[in-house]
């Protein structure tokens, strides 16, 4: 870990700043150290380093160069594996399990992007077949400059690779500010830059709060594209703040994702992937199916094998054995979902759950927290929570249930589950979101597409999307006869 510094142009230097950030370990409250918070200045010193990386090396290097850096990274990465999961716990609270698994996926982030960044050489000057045979037209696929990359808390490492593998596959340099909550492992993000000599400037990170760092990171004139992930409210602020100089923007904000179950739905997967949809990482993930609209027949059924099973779910620090849900990641956000239970219980039936768990007195804890039947207006239906907290509704036809799961200011994800696939297929066609799980809730792949609709943003990460993110394309024409083109003197 990294006391007290930020990474820009390639060294660990100190923030002008006296105003500190603290990270808190979740599960007991307590400080586990203190470091720089950066400002203006510091901003302003890690983009004229990623410019000049940029214009100076970086962005006209080939895409294998790229690829062996990125590869190497991934092996650092993966060496320290096990320190970097358990940084992530101590850090941001959920079990070591899934932190693990975190590190793993973000190690397959940075070997993907290395081969698409390989591939990216072989789709320069891609020729386009034209009707006119007096010219030949070829097409570039070109570094988009300097990225500012702002992620949120929940997956503090993978959110950090999604956008740093492929920005730098594409030939881009990064200013990365991580949420000043979850600061730890992004910081040893640097140290692997470092290790495997990534050129200085390419990629800078920057511990800051949002309306001092991010602010400025958004409003810098240097900044070519801003990719940001988080709340909706920032988001809306990010695009106000880029609208005067039109940057590149990619938004993946929140949601209040459906998980829809039919009666012929197998039950045992229903109450499993029901579970795994909003309890894991505590319910702290933009997709979580929060909402589960279940079909009258299976309904009384699956509501009593899911509020069983949510009080089994083993609950504590993350580094514990055993332990499949752990804290909060601060008390703030522990204030807020406590508040959002309290007003939940006038306005619907609370199965289970509700409170600190006994015997767990420190700690951001919330028990697994079911709700039956809320009215359609209550924040329980409608807010993006980004707690513990299942709301449960019931349907009687596919058209219910699909008006039902699209009446959403969001459009993130969703789930479908049912033995009938053409059904599920059908009604998986009709959501209104940018993601749609059948017979499954969240598995997420490197490969495939990710972001929402509506108020979910808009842009897409991950697989071959994600790196056009951080690339502009250029047309390159040539006139190719011999004969004046003859518009002049006519």
């Amino acid at each position: 870990m990294t006391a007290a510094t930020l990474y820009i142009d390639g060294r660990w230097v100190r923030s002008s700043q006296r105003n500190r950030l603290s990270s808190i370990n979740p599960a007991t409250e307590m400080k586990i150290q203190d470091f720089a918070a950066a400002g203006v200045k510091e901003v302003d010193l890690a983009v004229n380093a990623a410019r000049r990386a940029f214009e100076g090396q970086w962005g006209s290097t080939r895409g294998g160069l790229r690829a062996r850096f990125l590869e190497a990274m991934a092996d650092d990465l993966e060496r320290r594996a096990e320190e970097l999961a358990l940084l992530e716990v101590l850090d941001n609270g959920k079990p070591l399990s899934e932190a693990v698994q975190d590190v793993a996926e973000a190690v397959a982030c940075f070997r993907y992007y290395a081969g698409l960044a390989r591939d990216l050489d072989e789709r320069q000057e891609q020729p386009l077949v034209l009707d006119d045979p007096r010219f030949s037209c070829r097409i570039r696929h070109e570094p988009v400059g300097v990225a500012g990359l702002i992620i949120p808390w929940n997956f503090p490492l993978l959110m950090a690779a999604r956008k740093v593998a492929p920005a730098l596959a594409a030939g881009a340099t990064c200013v990365l500010k991580p949420s000043e909550l979850t600061t730890l492992t992004a910081l040893e993000l640097g140290h692997t830059a470092h290790a495997v000599g990534l050129p200085p400037g390419v990629l800078n990170i920057l511990p800051g709060r949002g309306k001092d760092a991010g602010r400025a990171l958004a409003l810098h004139p240097e900044v070519d594209k801003l990719a940001f992930s988080g709340r909706l409210v920032t988001g809306s602020r990010l695009m106000a703040a880029t609208a005067a100089d039109f940057k590149n923007l990619t938004l993946e904000l929140g949601g209040k994702s459906s998980l829809i179950v039919f009666d012929d739905a197998d039950l045992d997967a229903a109450v499993e992937w029901a579970l795994y949809g909003i309890f894991r990482n505590q319910g702290q993930v933009s997709s979580a199916t929060s909402r589960l609209l279940v079909q009258e027949g299976i309904a009384n059924r699956l509501l009593e094998r899911l509020v069983q099973a949510a009080r089994d779910i083993c609950i504590g620090p993350g580094t514990e054995p055993g332990v499949q849900m752990g804290p909060l990641v601060s008390a703030s956000r522990y204030s807020q979902v406590m508040d959002i239970i309290a007003q939940g219980k006038q306005d619907a039936r609370l199965l289970t759950g509700g409170r600190r768990p006994p015997g767990l007195l420190s700690g951001y804890f919330i028990e697994p927290t079911i709700f039956d039947e809320p009215h359609t207006g209550s924040p329980l239906w409608r807010h993006e929570l980004l707690g513990p907290v299942l709301s449960v509704r019931r349907f009687k036809t596919d058209e219910q249930a699909l008006e039902m799961a699209n009446d959403s200011l969001y459009g993130l994800a969703a789930a479908v589950m049912s033995s009938d696939l053409d059904r599920a297929n059908r009604v998986a066609g009709q959501l209104r979101v940018g993601v749609v799980w059948v017979n499954c809730s969240q598995p997420a792949f490197v490969q495939a597409p990710w972001g929402g609709t509506r108020l979910s943003g808009f842009g897409r990460e991950l697989g071959p999307w994600g790196l056009d993110n951080y690339l502009e394309v250029k047309q390159v024409t040539e006139y190719l006869s011999d004969e004046p083109w003859g518009w002049y003197g006519r």
